[in-house]
Formats: structure tokens, sequence, C-alpha cells
């Protein structure tokens, strides 16, 4: 059974940091382009981040741009946000995604997704 799981999220006020986690199961995780897209509470979802299976091609949206990291373990079947000078414009609920043919950009495109994990920056 495929699953994504996303974990790390929370509570943090601004300026904060962030890490998020994504787990996945049930697919070759390696050969699969990873993204990150998030929610904002009344929002439509938006593009956050992606890395290609083999980490060498990354993309941010420009609105974290610099202060949000991607990155890949292979051999622990995870992704991670690494989130830093959060600020509540950022608040969202956080979503992975995998992507078997593209680079994970386009969420309508993914092949499996997660459910999400909350995250809340208070103004």
């Amino acid at each position: 059974q495929v699953q994504l799981v996303e974990s790390g999220g929370g509570l943090v006020q601004a300026g904060g940091s962030l890490r998020l986690s994504c787990t996945a199961d049930g697919f070759t995780f390696r050969t699969y382009a990873l993204g990150w897209f998030r929610q904002p509470p009344g929002k439509e979802r938006e593009f956050v981040a992606a890395i290609s299976w083999g980490g060498g091609n990354i993309y941010y949206a420009e609105s974290v741009k610099g202060r949000f990291t991607i990155s890949r373990d292979n051999a622990e079947n995870t992704v991670y946000l690494q989130m830093d000078g959060l600020k509540p414009e950022d608040t969202a609920v956080y979503i992975c995604a995998a992507d078997s043919s593209g680079m994970a950009q386009y969420y309508n495109d993914m092949d499996y997704r997660g459910k999400g994990t909350l995250v809340t920056v208070p103004s």
C-alpha cells in the first residue's frame, strides 16, 4: 500500500524554524521526484519546493526562496523541508507528493500525495 506520511508541523513564532519530514512506503522512492505543496486557510493550494530523484535539481517558489531548503534521503525513503525565517503567511497545511514522470511542481500531476501537516505562524 502506497503511503506518504508528513510530520513535523506545529505552532512556531514568526522568525522561527521547523523541519518537516515525509516518509514514503509502497513504491520505489528513489525513482520519483518529490515535491512540497501548501494550502493556506481559505486559499488555493500552491507549489513550495521540489527535488529530483537524485537530488541534483531543486526548485523553489519565489515566496520561500532563501528561507526553505528541500532535501531527501533515499536510503530512508524520506524527503525533508527545512523552514527558516517563518512568517505568518507561511501558515498552511503542507503536503508532500511524488511524481514518477516530471519534476513534482504540478500538484494535479502527482502520482501519490500525503494528507498533510499543519504549520501555524501567528501574526
